[in-house]
C-alpha cells in the first residue's frame, strides 16, 4: 500500500514539458468546434454543468451552509441543495459561483498545464468528482460523475503522455471557451427565460437585475477566456 501511495504521489506531482504552440492551438480549435457544434454542445455543456454545481456546493460549505445535495440532469441543468439563512452575503456568494466556477476552473487549469503539471490537473478533477460522489442525490448525476471518474483514473494511470496531454488540455480549453455560452443564453431568452436561474434569484436577493448578474458573469467568464489565452498561447497575444 505504502509503495502504491508513492507511485500515485510520483506521479500525481510529475512535471512534464511544456507541448509546442502548434499542439496548444489544435486542441483549443477542436474545443472551439465540440462547444460551436450542435451536436457536442449538449455533452460539453454538461461538463460545465457538473462544475458549476461543484462551485455552488463548495462555495456552500466555505460560508457555513449545511450541503444536503447535488442533483444533474439529462437535460444538462443541475441543482444544488443547501441549507442555512435564505438571505445575507454568504447565500449571494453561494449563489454567484456557479456562473464563476467553470471559469475559475478553467483558469486554474490552464496555470498548471504552463507550469507542465498536466497531469496533477487531471488528478485534481479526479477528486473533484470522488468529492461530489459523496452528495449527489440522483441516478443519473452518479452514473454522469461516475462515467466520468473512471475515465479520467485509466486515463492517469494508463494512459500514455501524449493522450494526457491531449485530454488535459482539451479539459482546461473545453472549461474556458464553454463558459460564457450558458450566459450568452440566457441573455438570448429574455423574458421568456425561467424565473428559476441563478441571476433572477440573485436579483430576489439583491433588487439588483438579473440582466445586471448575467452581464457581470458574462464579463467575468470572458476576462477569464482572455487570461486562459494568455496563459496557454502566451505567443498569440506577442
Amino acid at each position: 500500500m505504502t509503495q502504491l501511495w508513492a507511485d500515485v504521489w510520483e506521479r500525481a506531482t510529475a512535471v512534464r514539458p511544456v507541448p509546442d504552440a502548434g499542439f496548444v492551438l489544435l486542441t483549443g480549435a477542436v474545443a472551439l468546434g465540440l462547444v460551436l457544434a450542435p451536436i457536442t454542445w449538449p455533452r460539453v455543456r454538461l461538463g460545465v454543468t457538473v462544475i458549476h454545481e461543484a462551485g455552488h456546493a463548495v462555495v456552500a460549505v466555505l460560508v457555513g451552509r449545511r450541503l444536503s445535495g447535488i442533483r444533474l440532469h439529462s437535460d444538462t441543468s443541475g441543482l444544488t441543495v443547501s441549507r442555512g439563512r435564505p438571505t445575507g452575503p454568504g447565500v449571494v456568494a453561494m449563489m454567484a459561483a456557479g456562473y464563476l466556477a467553470p471559469a475559475v476552473v478553467g483558469v486554474g487549469a490552464a496555470l498548471l498545464l504552463a507550469a507542465g503539471r498536466g497531469i496533477a490537473m487531471l488528478w485534481l478533477l479526479l477528486l473533484l468528482m470522488a468529492a461530489l460522489l459523496v452528495w449527489v442525490r440522483n441516478v443519473y448525476g452518479l452514473a454522469t460523475l461516475l462515467v466520468g471518474g473512471v475515465g479520467v483514473g485509466l486515463l492517469t494511470w494508463y494512459g500514455d503522455q501524449e493522450m494526457q496531454s491531449v485530454v488535459a488540455y482539451l479539459i482546461a480549453w473545453l472549461l474556458l471557451l464553454a463558459a460564457p455560452r450558458p450566459l450568452v443564453e440566457l441573455l438570448g431568452t429574455g423574458r421568456t427565460r425561467r424565473r428559476t436561474t441563478d441571476p433572477d434569484q440573485l436579483a430576489r436577493l439583491t433588487r439588483v437585475p438579473a440582466l445586471v448578474w448575467i452581464v457581470v458573469f458574462l464579463a467575468a467568464n470572458l476576462a477569464g477566456l482572455a487570461l486562459g489565452v494568455m496563459t496557454l498561447a502566451p505567443d498569440l497575444l506577442a
